[in-house]
């Protein structure tokens, strides 16, 4: 039996180049991460988890189509000139390695400088599905997402990280030999990054998760793309921020909170089940 396999035809390779940089940070922090890949209405979302913030982490990407890759697949599909290798309007669910995927967008990448350095788009060939972790089977809600106003602006989020890190890395120089332990800076860290976000509810380990993951940084013209949740990707529909735009934005749905940034977002379970890995302590 022929393998099925689905290739994503990316916009930009720009994009594409920050979705693999978004992955390498996931790879920092675990080796063997795993993503969830949801696809529709041409945009690409991936969900990641940093097992050091219990933050679901959330990456766009523009796609010009998502094509099956075996000859039959791709007829039933309507072909490359049909629908699904036309414009995308073929969808994709899938959980992966975050290493196989990195190393996917890499090739292409490489291939794309070698072969044709002037285009814009970039193809990569989906890897093969791996049993997903607990917290892929618990996303965000599609929709039902309203703003929560009291957000600071992004400087001022910004310095409550590095206010927060400074604070850390003080009381951790405090402690006197014997205290100082694993347990002991967990419950540090624990007490710090379980605040709240003055009076949003948002902990502010999701704010460290953002700045660490590269999301907090100043907004560049063309990264307002990047902040769209696509249409069936469970991460909340969303239009992306224009120019004039708030390039920070705190939404609520659900039960969840996700902080919205120009390059990707953030969210948190703030209720319901009991126990889950997603759900902040």
């Amino acid at each position: 039996m022929t393998a099925v396999h689905q290739e994503l035809h990316f916009a930009d390779a720009g994009e594409a180049a920050d979705l693999a940089a978004f992955l390498a940070r996931l790879i920092h922090y675990d080796r063997a991460a795993a993503v969830r890949l949801q696809a529709g209405g041409g945009v690409l979302a991936v969900f990641g988890r940093p097992p050091s913030f219990e933050v679901l982490a959330i990456r766009t990407a523009r796609l010009e189509a998502i094509v099956p890759t075996d000859a039959a697949s791709a007829t039933a599909a309507g072909g490359p000139g049909g629908p699904a290798g036309s414009r995308g309007s073929g969808g994709l669910d899938t959980t992966v390695s975050a290493g196989e995927f990195a190393d996917a967008l890499d090739r292409a990448r490489a291939e794309r400088t070698a072969e044709a350095p002037g285009g814009r788009g970039l193809v990569v060939i989906v890897p093969q599905a791996v049993t997903g972790p607990p917290w892929a089977g618990v996303l965000p809600p599609r929709g039902g997402w309203r703003r929560v106003d009291g957000l600071p602006g992004a400087d001022e989020v910004r310095g409550a990280v590095t206010a927060a890190v400074a604070e850390f890395r003080a009381r951790d120089a405090a402690l006197p030999e014997e205290r100082r332990t694993r347990a002991e800076r967990d419950r540090i860290g624990q007490e710090i990054w379980s605040r709240t976000l003055g009076a949003t509810g948002l902990p502010l380990r999701a704010v460290h998760a953002a700045q660490s993951l590269g999301f907090l940084r100043p907004v560049r013209a063309t990264a307002a793309s990047a902040a769209t949740i696509p249409a069936g990707a469970r991460g909340g529909v969303t239009t992306a921020p224009g120019p004039t735009a708030d390039p920070l934005v705190l939404l609520a749905a659900g039960g969840w909170l996700r902080l919205r940034t120009p390059y990707g977002s953030v969210a948190v379970r703030t209720s319901g089940f009991p126990g889950l890995s997603v759900t902040p302590a």
